[in-house]
Parts: C-alpha cells; sequence; structure tokens
C-alpha cells in the first residue's frame, strides 16, 4: 500500500514536470522508468540512448513509446 502511495506521487510529479518542460522547451517528453525509478526524459535523449546502444539489441523508439507511462503531445 504505501509502495503505491509513493509510485503515484512520483508520478504525479513527474508528469506535472514533463508537461511544464514540454510547453517550455517545446519538445515531446516521455515518463518512463529506468532502473526502477521514474524519469521525465526529452525523446531527443532517447533516440541517443538508442544509439548507444543502453537498451538491448533491437530496441526501437516505439517499443520504448508503449512502455512509456506518459507521454506529452
Amino acid at each position: 500500500m504505501i509502495k503505491k502511495l509513493f509510485f503515484s506521487f512520483r508520478y504525479k510529479r513527474a508528469v506535472k514536470k514533463a508537461n511544464r518542460l514540454a510547453q517550455e522547451t517545446g519538445l515531446k517528453y516521455y515518463v518512463i522508468v529506468l532502473n526502477g525509478s521514474i524519469h521525465v526524459v526529452p525523446k531527443q535523449v532517447i533516440k541517443q540512448l538508442i544509439r548507444q546502444h543502453r537498451f538491448r539489441k533491437g530496441t526501437k523508439l516505439a517499443d520504448i513509446e508503449k512502455l512509456a507511462l506518459h507521454i506529452t503531445k
């Protein structure tokens, strides 16, 4: 129960941060879980991490979009 509360608090805070950053910069942001914690990451950085092979071989941007908790417009 406490884990769910912490997760929901972090998720809501990350979504607010992502929306604010997207509005300020005009970039597309993803709220994703990396290494067990929630992160707000711009699309450009995701592409860069894929090129640097930070994800499993064969991972595409579309796969990460499916797993993203929230995607800004």
